[in-house]
This record gives C-alpha cells, sequence and structure tokens, in this order.
C-alpha cells in the first residue's frame, strides 16, 4: 500500500507545481484573466466531464435511429447499453495507464510543462517501442477519420437547410471553417465549448423524440429489422463507434489539474448520454420504420420548421467543437514530428497545424457516405484504439506480480480481484476481436463497397431526394 501511496503523492505533487507555474504566468501576464480564465482555462472534474460527454455524442446522435433500422429495436437498445458499458470500462483502463506512467516518470523527476501527454507515449513508457508504433497508427488513423466523419455530417446537415448548394460545395466551404480550430491550443482550453456543446446536442436529442412522438408514426410503417446479417453487423459496428469516443482520454485527462480523479467520469459521461441516445433512437425508429433504412440522417425524415431547423444549427456548431476535439490530439502529433509543440506562440503553432487538415478535407470529398463510413471507422480502427489495445496493454502491464503490487492505482471497487480484472479484460478482446471487427469488418465493408458502388467515390449530393424537372417552358 506504501508504495502506491507514493506514487499517488508524487504524480499530485508535480501536477500541482506545475499548474502553479501557469497560473502564476497566466496571472503576471494576461490582462482580464479572471473572464479568461473562467471561459478558456479549464482543467476541473467538471469540465473533463463536459468535454467527455460532449464528444462522446455528436453527429452520430442523427445514425443511431438508422442503426435502430437495421438491427431492429431489443437489439438496438441492448448494444447501446452493452458498449456504453465496455465503453467506459476501457476508458477507465486508458485512465490507470495514464497515472501509472505519469507516476512513474514523475519519480524520475521527468517534467511535463508545455508537453501533452498522448496514449502513444503511455504506451511506449510502459511497453516499448513497438507498442507505441501500434497505438500512434490506430489512433491517428482513426482520429484522422472521425475529423472526416464531422466534416461530412456538416454537409449533410446543412443540406436539410439550403439545398441550393449540393453536399460537396457544402463540404469545401466547412472545411475551411473547421479549418480555424488550430487555434485553439488544447483540451485545457474547451471549457466553454465544451459546456456549449453538451447543451447542443441534449436539444437536438430532445427535438428528435418529441418531433418524432408528436407526429406520430408515419402511414403503413413497417419494422422488419433486423432482416440481413450485413445490415444487423452493419448497425452494431455504428453503437460500437458511438461509445468508443475516448481516443482522446489521455489529452482530456492530462488538460486536468488532478487528473487521477477522471477514473469514473467517463462512466458518469456515458449514463448522461443514455438519456440523449436511447429516446431519440427508440422514437424515429418507432415513428418511421424502414424508412430509416435508405435514410442514414435522421433530420432527413423530420418535417422542416423552426425546432427543427434550430437543430440543425445547433448541431453543425457542435460539429465544429468535435472536430477540434478530433483534430487536436493531430495537431500535437504533427507539433512533435517537426519540433514546434513547445511553442508558446498561439498564432506560429496555427500555422504549422494548418497542413493536417487539408488530408481530411479530401478524404471528405472522396467517401461522403454519411452512416455508412460510421461503421467501417467502428470496426476496423475504433475496435483496436479504444477496446482491444487498452484491454492488452493493461494486462501486459500489469502481468508481474511486482507491478501489480506497486500499481500506483488501487483495484476498481466493484471489481477488487486481478483475476476479475483479466477475466474482463480477456472477454472485451474476444468479443470486439471476434464480433466488433471480424462480423463487423465484413459488415461495414460490405455495405461501404455497396454505397460507392451506387453513388460512386467524390459523390456531389450522397443520398440527397431527386430533384424535380424544370418548370421553364420549351
Amino acid at each position: 500500500m506504501l508504495p502506491q501511496k507514493q506514487a499517488e503523492e508524487a504524480m499530485v505533487s508535480s501536477s500541482n507545481l506545475t499548474e502553479h507555474d501557469d497560473r502564476a504566468e497566466e496571472k503576471a501576464n494576461e490582462a482580464g484573466f479572471g473572464l479568461k480564465s473562467f471561459l478558456w482555462h479549464g482543467g476541473s472534474v467538471y469540465d473533463a466531464w463536459f468535454s467527455c460527454a460532449s464528444n462522446q455524442v455528436a453527429q452520430v446522435l442523427l445514425t443511431l435511429p438508422y442503426s435502430f433500422s437495421q438491427m431492429g429495436m431489443l437489439s438496438g437498445i441492448l448494444l447501446q447499453i452493452f458498449y456504453g458499458m465496455m465503453g467506459s470500462w476501457t476508458a477507465y483502463l486508458i485512465s490507470i495507464l495514464y497515472v501509472e506512467y505519469r507516476s512513474r516518470k514523475e519519480k524520475e523527476n521527468v517534467s511535463f510543462k508545455n508537453h501533452v501527454i498522448q496514449w502513444f507515449e503511455v504506451l511506449d513508457g510502459l511497453l516499448g517501442p513497438y507498442w507505441k508504433a501500434v497505438g500512434l497508427a490506430f489512433n491517428c488513423t482513426f482520429l484522422l477519420f472521425g475529423s472526416v466523419i464531422q466534416l461530412i455530417a456538416c454537409a449533410s446537415n446543412i443540406y436539410y437547410i439550403d439545398d441550393n448548394l449540393d453536399k460537396r460545395t457544402w463540404t469545401y466551404i466547412f472545411g475551411a471553417c473547421c479549418a480555424t480550430t488550430v487555434f485553439i491550443p488544447s483540451f485545457h482550453n474547451y471549457r466553454i465549448w465544451s459546456f456549449l456543446g453538451l447543451g447542443m446536442t441534449t436539444y437536438t436529442a430532445w427535438y428528435i423524440t418529441i418531433a418524432a412522438l408528436a407526429n406520430g408514426q408515419v402511414e403503413g410503417v413497417t419494422h422488419s429489422g433486423p432482416k440481413k446479417l450485413v445490415l444487423y453487423f452493419t448497425g452494431a459496428t455504428n453503437i460500437l463507434y458511438t461509445f468508443g469516443g475516448h481516443a482522446v482520454t489521455v489529452e482530456i485527462m492530462h488538460a486536468m489539474w488532478k487528473p487521477q480523479k477522471f477514473k469514473y467520469i467517463y462512466l458518469i459521461a456515458t449514463l448522461y448520454v443514455f438519456t440523449l441516445t436511447l429516446p431519440s433512437s427508440a422514437a424515429m425508429y418507432w415513428a418511421y420504420g424502414d424508412q430509416l433504412l435508405t435514410h442514414a440522417n435522421a433530420f432527413a425524415l423530420l418535417p422542416r420548421n423552426g425546432w427543427r431547423d434550430a437543430a440543425v444549427i445547433l448541431m453543425l456548431i457542435h460539429q465544429f467543437i468535435t472536430f477540434g476535439f478530433a483534430c487536436t490530439p493531430l495537431y500535437f502529433v504533427w507539433e512533435k514530428v517537426i519540433g514546434m509543440h513547445d511553442t508558446r506562440s498561439i498564432f506560429l503553432r496555427a500555422l504549422v497545424r494548418l497542413p493536417v487538415v487539408i488530408p481530411i478535407w479530401f478524404l471528405a470529398i472522396i467517401f461522403p457516405f454519411f452512416g455508412p463510413i460510421n461503421s467501417a471507422v467502428g470496426a476496423l480502427l475504433v475496435s483496436f484504439t479504444v477496446y482491444i489495445i487498452p484491454s492488452l496493454a493493461h494486462m501486459l502491464t500489469f502481468r508481474s506480480s511486482a507491478a501489480r503490487q506497486n500499481a500506483a492505482e488501487k483495484l476498481p471497487f466493484f471489481l477488487p480481484s486481478w483475476t476479475a480484472v483479466y477475466v474482463l479484460n480477456t472477454f472485451v478482446v474476444i468479443w470486439v476481436l471476434v464480433v466488433g471487427f471480424g462480423f463487423g469488418g465484413w459488415a461495414s465493408v460490405t455495405n461501404f463497397i455497396r454505397q460507392v458502388d451506387t453513388f460512386g467515390l467524390f459523390a456531389k449530393c450522397y443520398q440527397c431526394p431527386p430533384r424535380g424537372p424544370p418548370s421553364g417552358k420549351h
């Protein structure tokens, strides 16, 4: 018990010293510190909760009804709860590994001032360079496509307000808008954005629920899901993707003043997210049934009025925020590669970050398949990035009795046995590898190829309703 306490005290002490130095600098150098700190500098437990909850559910809120139509009501509800709990567990594992890595480095007198710890560095410090390479590859690729998905969602949503421009043109426009996230230094500076973002998704979720129930079931509605295995597992991997948004857990923890308090934050955030995803998905599927199979975006079926337009606009703003969440770790990696990570100038850092946005922009134009792309990313990337790798890394880090005895964090109160922890981790690895990556990969890639065959790459307006013939005289 003594080594655990010493490790915790070392990390907390060093963390507090670093934070004290940063705050002293800010107070000395910045005018209007009070207001700026309130809006800009977040590092509390509440800030971390808002960041997790806001980042976890964004555009996927609009595609979950589509998943219900593929899987059926019962499977949709049960798998949301199942993957939500599984995602909370692996987020907990990531937080434990971060604390373990940082406590070991603190005892070596390593300073992290002006340096943001990232997941691949945790893997490197605990397991070596090969794990670093694997973690870096999966994490960066996932976050790259996570940013692409937010950009696609922006174009898909705005089209339901203004269809004078096609979705590809809207992608060009929002790509330029989202590029402004290069000016946000770190997750420490997302305080007001996380708060607003969660409010926006809360409004949208309850608007969808109320609108679907108020409009009632459409005439001749049918609920035939699940009909095909390929659709069932495509929907399942979209839900796996939904609750796999903790690829930025380490960066959020590092932005906290006391990161050791993060352990259960993601679980509490997930419980709140259930209040948004379950009612909205179930209500939409009840009201529209199989029509959702050809409408991946829930907005496509809801009648246009001021309430819907407000939801679209709020989701657009939130997707801008979520784009920043997904892209900021990529900015950090790029800064470290070119040796600019410790630069204090916001404008210089923004300038060197811009090249990261260009491939995201390009990929969003190539693959504009809103909905199917979520499932493909979930099966091929999320399954490894935030489920399999953290579970394996945790087992390997604490495989020796000495490592378990000297662990910086105790076992959770609800699972006070190392044997039980290893059994649970093994279950996660096998389940996600077989069901998520195996069956899910087969189904989502099959569905994705079908979209390419139907609409083609660089599709100008994916799933847009056909326009009527011109009314002019000939």
